[in-house]
């Protein structure tokens, strides 16, 4: 089974959008705050080598934020029955 995590802030808008986008599709997935998560979420931060939220991985594989996802989306590259990369 694919397993996806979100890396978000409260405040940030296009944490919200990825989630609604997953939550749109039917997609579970694991959420973890960057403010309420303390290490755990910094590590994911650091594992995406990126600064910012949302950082969305599928399977610990880092694949960017909500401008990513929406794009996986839209060119029907993301299996969203199976939540593979295709």
């Amino acid at each position: 089974m694919n397993v996806i995590t979100v890396l978000t802030s409260p405040t940030c808008s296009y944490c919200h959008a990825a989630k609604n986008l997953l939550k749109n599709q039917g997609i579970d997935y694991k959420e973890f705050d960057l403010l309420k998560d303390g290490d755990l979420a910094q590590q994911l931060l650091i594992k995406s080598g990126q600064r910012t939220v949302p950082q969305i991985f599928i399977n610990e594989k880092p694949i960017g934020g909500f401008t990513e996802l929406s794009q996986l989306v839209a060119n029907n590259k993301l299996d969203l029955t199976q939540v593979t990369l295709a």
